[in-house]
């Protein structure tokens, strides 16, 4: 059976100091949220953690933004309104994922012959 085959959606901001991140889980309901604010960040922010890809765009290594960097960049390190930053200055971004084919458990071994 296929796995994956799936969409990631990310907005990046590329600020003065690094690259920031945030995941989407619900695109429709970001770009409603675009157009109207009361659409609250948890029906499609995927978690309320902010990535640092530390200058390398939107690829590379992702780390969780620390307190500094987001006050350096936002000018706070309350998290939300920095959330909302990103999702208002930065860019939409998606991801198709490929489908994966193959055992689920190689250490089953000849069992699912039988």
């Amino acid at each position: 059976m296929a796995r994956g085959g799936t969409t990631q959606s990310k907005v990046h901001f590329k600020g003065k100091s690094d690259d920031f991140l945030l995941f989407i889980d619900d695109l429709d309901a970001y770009k409603k949220w675009i157009g109207d604010k009361s659409v609250p960040l948890v029906e499609f922010v995927s978690s309320f953690q902010i990535f640092v890809t530390h200058k390398q765009g939107s690829q590379g290594q992702y780390d969780t933004a620390s307190k500094s960097s987001l006050d350096n960049e936002f000018g706070t390190t309350d998290e939300t309104e920095v959330i909302k930053q990103i999702l208002e200055k930065g860019t939409l971004q998606d991801v198709q994922m490929a489908e994966r084919q193959g055992p689920r458990n190689d250490s089953n071994g000849a069992m699912g012959a039988n």
